[in-house]
């Protein structure tokens, strides 16, 4: 068991790897670390082993993917997961992994949104997207994290063997985020600077559509982790819906004793009766999600009791 892991996922990034890798051997001598190539076409695998960083594949394309395949093929005692787009400083890496191993903390933030980003990021699309996400999440799980979206984190083994890794692409960092907060997980944030891409190097992330991707996660996460607020929200808007539409029928009704419009009454019905099943499916998931909390207790004991196992006495 390594006792840091620096875990690098990459995709033509051959004008940045060298020096990604050269800034994480000085900045954490001793550490291993891993860079995955995810089907680059520019050597950046070539370039990476040539650094001293241990590579490997990962044919299935989408970020996602790759850290699924980085978590569940690499034991630490403690992750420094970084893009290899040289944005983040290695400088930071220190403070953040001293934070899992010494203060035990589950997932460290690199927190660009608080330092540079919105001066060095050209991209305006990018700023309003990561503070709309910042604020969704935020508003939504009661929680108060200041980077969303970041790529730079650290993590500890006890997240990273019990977290399920299901996005593909670049919806996961919001992904681990939700999943740490709604856990009770330690979070903690370090302040880290952040340089935009050097030129020549581009960036795969497509603001539309895997902007789209990031709030469709939200909502699904929304609805997989608070599902009595999702569905009682619908119920709701259902039944608002109804006394809205019915009113006018039963104001006739009063006034004249009959009942003109049925075709709106019938369907003010059945959106009630929808609205009281939405409810009641959301009181029945809420009864299996706390079971699902309890359940992942226990899994975090048997977590716990692997990793000391596979530390070394030294390293424990």
């Amino acid at each position: 068991m390594d006792k840091i892991a620096v875990l690098i996922p990459c995709y033509n990034e051959a004008k940045t790897i060298e020096k990604v890798v050269e800034d994480f051997r000085h900045a954490l001598p001793g550490a291993t670390i891993y860079v995955y190539d995810n089907n680059s076409t520019d050597g950046t695998g070539e370039l990476a082993k040539k650094a001293g960083a241990v590579v490997r594949p990962e044919h299935m394309q989408g970020k996602g993917n790759v850290i699924r395949r980085m978590f569940r093929e690499v034991d630490a005692m403690c992750y420094v997961l970084v893009d290899g787009d040289d944005t983040y400083p290695a400088e930071s890496a220190p403070e953040m992994a001293a934070l899992v191993l010494e203060e035990q903390a589950d997932m460290v933030i690199g927190d660009r949104l608080s330092s540079t980003y919105f001066t060095e990021n050209k991209r305006p699309f990018h700023n309003f997207g990561n503070s709309l996400v910042r604020g969704t999440i935020n508003r939504l799980f009661g929680s108060n994290i200041l980077d969303i979206m970041t790529g730079y984190r650290a993590f500890s083994y006890r997240f990273v063997k019990t977290y399920p890794v299901l996005s593909k692409g670049f919806e996961i960092e919001t992904d681990m985020t939700v999943h740490a907060i709604y856990r009770n997980m330690l979070v903690r944030n370090v302040v880290v600077t952040y340089r935009d891409r050097p030129a020549g190097s581009e960036s795969k992330l497509n603001t539309g559509k895997d902007g789209f991707k990031v709030l469709m996660t939200i909502g699904k996460l929304y609805k997989n982790y608070k599902p009595f607020s999702f569905f009682s929200i619908l119920a709701l808007l259902l039944i608002l819906a109804s006394i809205l539409f019915v009113t006018p029928v039963l104001r006739e009704f009063i006034q004249t004793g009959m009942v003109p419009r049925f075709p709106t009454l019938i369907t003010c019905l059945f959106s009630v009766l929808a609205g009281l099943l939405l409810f009641i499916c959301g009181l029945i998931l809420s009864s299996l999600q706390e079971k699902d909390r309890r359940d992942f207790e226990y899994q975090l004991v048997e977590t716990e009791e692997r990793f000391i196992r596979a530390a070394s006495p030294e390293q424990v």
